[in-house]
């Protein structure tokens, strides 16, 4: 899976935010923090969910479950929005 290039990602002080352009199909800005930050910049290149857990488990001191469902829950709300190509 990889983030869908219609989607642009700022990171300013430690939040995130979550641009669509015209062509995302989606009209919002999706606020986050940088534990969003840091899932999307492993979207930035093809990468499975389990690749992504595997680097936050090791980039954060966390419940390795925490993450897990962390991570299942944020890609499941960017698929949601059309964030996301798989």
């Amino acid at each position: 899976m990889k983030l869908n290039e219609h989607f642009i990602v700022h990171t300013d002080d430690g939040e995130t935010l979550l641009v669509p352009t015209a062509e995302a199909g989606f009209s919002g800005i999706v606020r986050g923090n940088r534990t969003l930050g840091a899932i999307l910049d492993l979207l930035s290149s093809e990468v499975t969910e389990e690749e992504i857990i595997f680097a936050l488990s090791d980039r954060y001191d966390a419940d390795e479950g925490v993450i897990e469902q962390d991570v299942r829950t944020t890609l499941q709300k960017l698929r949601s929005i059309g964030a996301i190509d798989e």
